[in-house]
C-alpha cells in the first residue's frame, strides 16, 4: 500500500465524526455496547495519529507537513486545507491521547449514553481539526462547531447549576468567536488578492495599525479560551458543574486551543503587532499567575480550586509566547502539553473523589486517605506534578519559561526583575494551596457523618490505569524533555527568529552583528 499520498489528517479528523453518526443505529439499551464501540474508535484514531506522526513527520522540517488541500466552496474561496508542524503536531497527539482516556473515564455514564458518546466522538474530530486546519474560514467553522458538544455535555450531564454554566460558556466563547470571523474576513479581503490560506495571509504586507487592530480582536477571542483574566469567569463555573470526562477535555485540550491560536494567528501572522503587544501579554500572564493562585487558595469548592489553578498555570504560556527567545517559546508549548496532562489527571481524580464522597466542599471532607490509600497516592502524585516538582513535566516547562524570559534582550532589566519576582511568588503560592488541599481531604480526623453515610471504596483498576497512562508522559517528559521538545524545536526557532526581526532594537542588533561578522578577517584567507 502506497501511503505517501494518503490523506492522513483528513482521515484522522473525519473518522470519529463519521463513527459518531453510526451510534444511533447501534442496538444497545444500557450503554455497554456504545461505550466499547466509542473506545475502539478512539483507540483506532489515536493509533492513526501515532502512525502518521512516526512514519510521515520530520523533526528537522520547520514547515507544514502532511499537507492536504481540496477546493470546498470555491465561490467563497473556502478550501479544505490541513497540515501539521511543530506547533500543531504535539497538540494533535495530546488531543487523541486525552480524548481516548476521557472515553474510558466516562465508563460509569448510564444516562443517554448514545448521545453522550456521540458528542464526545464529534468533539474528538473537531478539536483535532482546530489544530490542523490551515484556512482561516475553515478554522472559524471548526472552532465554532467544537463548542456545541461542550454546551450539551455541560447542560445535560452537569451538576445542579449546569444550565447556568453551559449558557455562560456558550455566550463567552461564541461572543469571542465573532472577533475571529471579523478578523479573518478583514485579513482575507485585504490587498489585491482575496485568500484565507494562513500561509498566504502570513506573507501579506499588513499596515502596522491594521495589524494592531487585528491582534486586539484575536487576543479577545483567544483570551476567552485561554483564559486570560478578566475573560476567565466562565471556566470555574463550567468546571464546577462538569463530569469527570468533560473536565478532562476542558482542562486537557480546550484551554490549549487558545494558547495555540495565540501563537499561530497573533505571533506568526502578525509579528509586527506582536512586538507592541508582547509587554501586555507579559503583564496579563503575571496577573493570571498571581490573581488566580490567590483566588484558588481561597476556594472551598474542590473543582473551583483546581479550575483557578489551571488559570494560574496558563499565565506561564503567555509569558513564554512574549519572551522573544527560543527557550521561552519552547517552554510555552511544553507548558501547554504538560498542563494538558496534569490538568486532566487532577480533574479526573476530583471526579473520582466526588463519586465516593458526594461532596466538593473541603470543609466536609477529612481523613479519607485511610479508607482510600490508592486515591490518596494518585492525588498526591498528580498534585506534586502540578506544583512543578523536579522530575515532573511541569517543572521543566516553567523553568524554561523562567530562564527564557529572564535572558530575553527584548525587555529592560528592571521590567524582567519585577516579572521574574512575581512569577516566583506564583510558584511559591502553588504548593501552598495544593498541599493544604491534600491535607484537608486526606489527612486529619475523619468526618464521621461522611464516613457513616458513604461507601469510601478505594480506586478501581480502570481509574488506576487512566492515571498511570497520564503519569507516564508526565514523568517521562520531566526526566527527558527532548521526548517532546524535538517535535517542535525547528518550528519554534524559526518563529522566534521572525518575531525578533519585528522588534526594532533586536533587528538593529542582529544587523550590526551581521556587519561585524562580515567585516571580520577570515582565517586562512
Amino acid at each position: 500500500m502506497n501511503t505517501a499520498n494518503f490523506p492522513w489528517l483528513t482521515t484522522i479528523i473525519l473518522l470519529p465524526i463519521v463513527a459518531s453518526l453510526l451510534l444511533p443505529i447501534i442496538p444497545d439499551k444500557e450503554g455497554k455496547t456504545v461505550r466499547w464501540y466509542s473506545l475502539i474508535v478512539g483507540l483506532i484514531d489515536f493509533a492513526l495519529i501515532v502512525y502518521a506522526f512516526y512514519t510521515r513527520y520530520d523533526f528537522s522540517n520547520p514547515d507544514l507537513q502532511l499537507v492536504e488541500s481540496y477546493p470546498w466552496v470555491p465561490q467563497l474561496g473556502l478550501n479544505w486545507s490541513v497540515g501539521a508542524d511543530g506547533l500543531s503536531m504535539p497538540l494533535i497527539i495530546l488531543t487523541g491521547f486525552i480524548t481516548t482516556l476521557a472515553i474510558l473515564a466516562a465508563w460509569p455514564i448510564t444516562f443517554k449514553p448514545k448521545l453522550f458518546y456521540f458528542l464526545i466522538l464529534a468533539m474528538y474530530g473537531g478539536q483535532i481539526a482546530v489544530f490542523a486546519v490551515q484556512d482561516m474560514l475553515l478554522f472559524f467553522l471548526v472552532w465554532e462547531l467544537e463548542l456545541v458538544p461542550i454546551y450539551f455535555l455541560l447542560s445535560i450531564w452537569g451538576g445542579k447549576r449546569r444550565q447556568y454554566a453551559a449558557t455562560k460558556f456558550i455566550l463567552y466563547t461564541a461572543g469571542g468567536s465573532l472577533f475571529i470571523l471579523l478578523s479573518a474576513l478583514t485579513m482575507g479581503f485585504y490587498g489585491d488578492t482575496v485568500t484565507f490560506d494562513m500561509r498566504s495571509l502570513a506573507l501579506k504586507d499588513f499596515a502596522l495599525n491594521f495589524q494592531l487592530a487585528l491582534y486586539a480582536g484575536f487576543l479577545i477571542a483567544y483570551g476567552v479560551k485561554l483564559p486570560i483574566i478578566p475573560l476567565h469567569t466562565w471556566l470555574p463555573d463550567a468546571h464546577g458543574e462538569a463530569t469527570a470526562p468533560v473536565h478532562m477535555l476542558l482542562a486537557g485540550i480546550l484551554l490549549k486551543m487558545g494558547g495555540y491560536a495565540l501563537i499561530r494567528m497573533n505571533a506568526q501572522m502578525l509579528p509586527d503587532a506582536h512586538a507592541f503587544f508582547a509587554p501586555v501579554l507579559v503583564v496579563l500572564g503575571v496577573v493570571n499567575i498571581i490573581y488566580a493562585a490567590l483566588t484558588s487558595f481561597a476556594q472551598r469548592n474542590l473543582k473551583r480550586k483546581i479550575a483557578y489553578s489551571s488559570i494560574s498555570h496558563m499565565g506561564f504560556v503567555m509569558i513564554g509566547i512574549a519572551s522573544f527567545t527560543d527557550l521561552g517559546l519552547s517552554g510555552a508549548v511544553l507548558q501547554m502539553v504538560s498542563h494538558g496532562l496534569i490538568g486532566a489527571s487532577l480533574f479526573f481524580l476530583v471526579g473520582a473523589t466526588y463519586d465516593r464522597t458526594h461532596t466538593l466542599m473541603l470543609d466536609e471532607m477529612g481523613g479519607v486517605g485511610k479508607r482510600m490509600p490508592k486515591v490518596f497516592a494518585m492525588f498526591t502524585t498528580c498534585s506534586m506534578a502540578s506544583l512543578a516538582l523536579p522530575g515532573m513535566s511541569g517543572f521543566v516547562a516553567e523553568l524554561m519559561v523562567f530562564v527564557g524570559f529572564a535572558t530575553s534582550d527584548a525587555y529592560s532589566s528592571t521590567f524582567k526583575v519585577i516579572v521574574v519576582f512575581l512569577m516566583a511568588v506564583g510558584v511559591i503560592l502553588t504548593p501552598i494551596y495544593l498541599l493544604s488541599m491534600l491535607r484537608e481531604i486526606f489527612y486529619g480526623k475523619e468526618n464521621e457523618e461522611l464516613v457513616s453515610h458513604q461507601a469510601l471504596i478505594d480506586a478501581e483498576p480502570r481509574e488506576v490505569f487512566i492515571i498511570a497512562c497520564l503519569l507516564v508522559p508526565i514523568i517521562g517528559i520531566g526526566f527527558y524533555p527532548k521526548l517532546l521538545t524535538q517535535m517542535y524545536d525547528s518550528t519554534t526557532v524559526q518563529l522566534t527568529a521572525r518575531l525578533r526581526d519585528s522588534v526594532p532594537t533586536l533587528a538593529q542588533q542582529k544587523e550590526e552583528t551581521l556587519k561585524v561578522s562580515l567585516s571580520a578577517p577570515q582565517i586562512g584567507n
